[in-house]
């Protein structure tokens, strides 16, 4: 039966142990990174949430005064409920060369190997450090890292390049598309249903809001296809919708949800700019004339940038040389790369394990998968230490 490196076994079997699903702390996790690293002689800074529950971790190996490569990961992970495992998902489970366990390929492999690695980085003299950057709430909207990004620079080090190791198979994504958020509240006026003339109805404003983003994505698909995504266009849909009090009610209130997974470049100002343009015009006179209180808003709730590494980026660079490939790729899926990029960090994304595993039932990492991810960064080690 095909294991994984011992070490990686027994560090992922710890991770896999911690419940971090994204509602929930992930102290007790980022406590046994700190520990662990402390018994290294690695010493670690954490970015905690006001109220403490929750914190990011980051670490230096090898020389401060110059500026090196991050490795980025996220401890959180998405929930189990109502999927049907045939194992303790919070039990690592070995079966056929595969991990089976919640986090497995989303994103505790590659944290575990990261962690295995800490020792072979501390047997070597580095002229280059390698810094630890370990995210909360990544499944919710990147929101962990945020905090964390906004000190490097000033209490943390900024780093010459971060390896994102989301699930790529080893590959090398050098391109991602981005979700952005939009929450739309309609407000009406409530009446008795038999005096609808009296009533602003909000769900009947809704319909028409629909209708405008249904046009949008149908423009947005007629974007010059980008052939390295799939599909090869930034995409709009509704992915939420409620309304209405009971059925004798005119709706008084109606709230949409909707997203863009935007390309790199893609003017998401524009779209909500139209967006607000449409409101304004075909929807608000006539609520307003029969309702001055009844409006329409629009608010962006959440936005994680497309990722584009630059021409000639040196982050591509070294994740080819240190996978030994030649060949970039681009998902369609988002990582934390944008917010690190555009805050002035070269990016990468380059980690073990199959994207389709991650969030399913049974969720499984290929032990061959660990074991290629502890060969890259061997050879990070080396060029650490060149």
């Amino acid at each position: 039966m095909q294991r994984a490196v011992p070490e990686v076994d027994e560090i992922l079997a710890h991770l896999v142990a911690f419940d971090t699903t994204s509602h929930k702390t992930n102290i007790p996790l980022i406590s046994y990174v700190k520990d662990y690293l402390r018994a290294h002689g690695v010493a670690s800074e954490l970015v905690p949430t006001e109220d403490g529950q929750k914190a990011s971790l980051f670490a230096t190996i090898g020389p401060r005064d110059v500026p090196g490569v991050a490795l980025s990961g996220h401890t959180d992970v998405v929930p189990v409920e109502g999927q049907a495992w045939e194992t303790d998902p919070f039990k690592l489970t070995l079966k056929d060369g595969r991990y089976y366990g919640r986090g497995t390929t989303d994103m505790k492999g590659f944290l575990a190997c990261v962690l295995a690695a800490v020792p072979r980085l501390r047997a070597r003299t580095l002229t280059r450090p390698v810094h630890i950057a370990f995210s909360y709430d990544e499944e919710i909207g990147c929101l962990g890292v945020r905090p964390m990004i906004a000190e490097m620079g000033a209490r943390l080090p900024l780093p010459r390049v971060v390896i994102v190791g989301e699930p790529t198979g080893m590959k090398v994504v050098d391109a991602h598309k981005g979700p952005v958020r939009w929450q739309i509240d309609i407000a009406g006026r409530a009446a008795h249903s038999s005096m609808s003339h009296l009533g602003v109805n909000a769900i009947t404003y809704a319909g028409r809001i629909l209708g405008e983003i249904e046009r949008i994505e149908d423009e947005l698909k007629r974007h010059p296809p980008e052939v390295r995504f799939e599909p090869p266009y930034p995409t709009m849909q509704v992915t939420t919708i409620e309304g209405g009090t009971a059925s004798n009610i005119v709706p008084i209130a109606c709230r949409i949800g909707c997203e863009v997974r935007a390309l790199p470049g893609l003017d998401i100002d524009a779209i909500e700019a139209s967006l607000n343009r449409f409101v304004k015009d075909n929807c608000l006179p006539e609520m307003t004339a029969m309702a001055p209180e009844a409006g329409v808003r629009v608010t962006r709730t959440n936005y994680v940038p497309p990722f584009g590494a630059e021409a000639g980026s040196e982050a591509v660079a070294l994740a080819l040389s240190l996978a030994g490939q030649n060949e970039t790729f681009a998902v369609s899926y988002a990582t934390e790369a944008g917010l690190f990029q555009d805050a002035g960090a070269p990016s990468v994304v380059c980690g073990p394990g199959d994207i389709a595993q991650a969030h399913t039932a049974n969720e499984w990492i290929e032990a061959a998968e660990l074991e290629k991810c502890m060969d890259f960064l061997d050879r990070l080690v080396d060029w650490a230490a060149a």
